[in-house]
């Protein structure tokens, strides 16, 4: 098991390389694959060229953590060859080989994965579902002779996320994967994970403004309560989202092992785009896509990670050797706020506890129409936690790697209930049109207050608003120097509860 670097302990020789967030160390990544906890490690492949930093060559790289803080990269995991590239898909521990992979007392990991067929090949312009397994642990990988093991014969049918279904007397194999361009999730069960039957359909519903991509469905308790259980469907689709381009959606309901049956759709069939804002939406950033959940994730908690970018501007941000990073790990649960019930997120505990020392703290201080920077907050790598009571002001928040007035503003607007980010002036934008954007989410005062919880990297800022009920997760590109912290408040006052700055990394 051959290691090449940790990419957070490395020397890198640019400044956008993140400090909290996984990146290839020379190479471009997008969607996260196969993610597995397994004999106490983490394991997350991705979406990687492992011959260039723009999307090509799909192929899944690999790296392994032990505490989701620090990741370790490893040799690609999964190639593309002559006939097929490697697309998205997951892994299950078949720890009672009922795929026959395994070898005496070795239970195999099997990776399923959408093989994209390319000209020439037997399958050509194809795209169905095969296997590879593993039995080092997840670190060397051969392929099933008799792929594909799954297909329609369709062009866009892919990413599969497996998991093993317990109901009762029922025990079996479901995939969960889509017909990207019908809008449409498709449910497979299966004995031995080579021979599938189809079980349902689900959709088109709510977002259908893109193609649908990376599904995941999981059960989760309802406020916590283990008696009282939902299933929760994630689906992404690009484009669409809330702020233009990529984005996930989710939907509450019930599977009952054959059929999910959503509790949360607003709109059947194509959507009404005057309704996206009522859709659920996993995160109302810019730059959070093709998330999905770790299998075997210890203490029944459902971890989850999504690709930070965004296909609008994916090959042209300006990092380099490296393209794209991988968000913070994520816990997922579904709790009851002001009587609704909703998918809340919050950095996984292990990133909470992140090292780092308290460098400012602000209690009870009035903002009255100005930006007024911090003196003592300055920072890269920093977790923010602030509380706000709105006064008179229309607007009050928060810029972040900032240069005086300019930065990212993060700010709330009480009147509208809108959570706002502006990265106009966040630094370097101009590498895309469609890059500077104003960006907004749905807030609602919790107790007359807003409260937020700022991770702020070298090239993002991740957003967990209102104890994780919204979420908005940017990536920006400031110069070294812009490292300002300031407060604002637009057209009167606004007061600040409470205001703690972290210095992390």
């Amino acid at each position: 098991m051959d290691t090449l670097t940790s990419t957070h302990t490395a020397a890198t020789a640019d400044s956008y390389r993140p400090a909290l967030h996984y990146t290839a160390t020379d190479t471009w990544l997008n969607d996260p694959n196969g993610l597995i906890f397994h004999e106490g490690v983490y394991h997350l492949y991705y979406q990687n060229n492992p011959m260039g930093n723009v999307w090509g060559n799909m192929s899944w790289g690999h790296a392994t953590s032990t505490d989701l803080q620090t990741w370790t990269e490893h040799p690609v995991a999964i190639a593309c060859d002559e006939n097929e590239d490697i697309f998205s898909g997951s892994i299950v521990y078949d720890r009672h080989n009922t795929s026959g992979f395994g070898s005496g007392s070795v239970a195999p990991l099997v990776a399923i994965y959408t093989s994209a067929f390319k000209p020439g090949s037997m399958h050509e312009g194809v795209q169905a579902q095969s296997l590879a397994y593993s039995l080092d642990g997840g670190y060397t990988w051969t392929k099933h002779a008799g792929n594909p093991v799954l297909s329609r014969g369709s062009a866009e049918f892919r990413d599969p996320k497996v998991f093993r279904y317990d109901g009762g007397a029922r025990s079996y194999w479901v995939m969960v994967a889509v017909e990207a361009k019908d809008f449409q999730v498709v449910f497979y069960k299966s004995d031995d994970l080579k021979n599938w039957e189809l079980l349902s359909t689900f959709g088109p519903a709510n977002a259908t403004g893109g193609v649908w991509e990376c599904p995941d469905l999981f059960p989760l308790p309802v406020d916590g309560d283990p008696d009282d259980l939902k299933w929760v469907l994630t689906v992404n689709l690009n484009p669409g989202g809330p702020n233009k381009g990529s984005a996930g959606q989710y939907f509450i309901g019930d599977f009952d092992g054959t059929t999910f049956t959503s509790a949360s759709t607003v709109t059947e069939g194509l959507q009404d785009p005057d309704r996206l804002g009522e859709y659920g939406w996993l995160d109302w950033g810019r730059d959070y896509y093709a998330a999905v959940s770790f299998s075997d994730a210890p203490d029944n908690r459902r971890l989850m990670v999504g690709w930070m970018n965004n296909w609008e501007y994916a090959n042209d941000i300006p990092t380099a050797p490296w393209r794209s990073p991988m968000s913070l790990v994520r816990e997922i649960s579904l709790q009851t706020r002001n009587g609704d019930l909703c998918l809340v997120q919050q950095p996984a505990n292990e990133t909470t506890t992140l090292a780092g020392s308290d460098s400012f703290r602000l209690s009870e201080a009035t903002i009255d129409d100005a930006v007024q920077v911090l003196a003592g907050a300055a920072g890269t790598v920093q977790r923010i936690d602030a509380t706000f009571t709105p006064g008179s002001a229309e607007e009050f928040g928060l810029i972040l790697r900032g240069d005086g007035v300019k930065g990212t503003r993060i700010g709330v607007r009480p009147d509208e209930g809108k959570l706002c980010v502006d990265r106009r002036e966040s630094g370097q934008t101009d590498f895309h049109e469609s890059f500077p954007s104003m960006d907004t989410a749905p807030l609602r005062t919790t107790a007359g207050s807003y409260h937020l919880s700022i991770f702020v990297d070298r090239c993002s800022v991740e957003i967990f608003a209102q104890e994780g009920q919204v979420t908005m997760t940017e990536l920006i590109f400031p110069a070294e120097s812009s490292t300002d912290l300031s407060v604002y408040a637009i057209g009167g006052t606004a007061t600040i509860n409470s205001l703690q700055v972290t210095q992390l990394a």
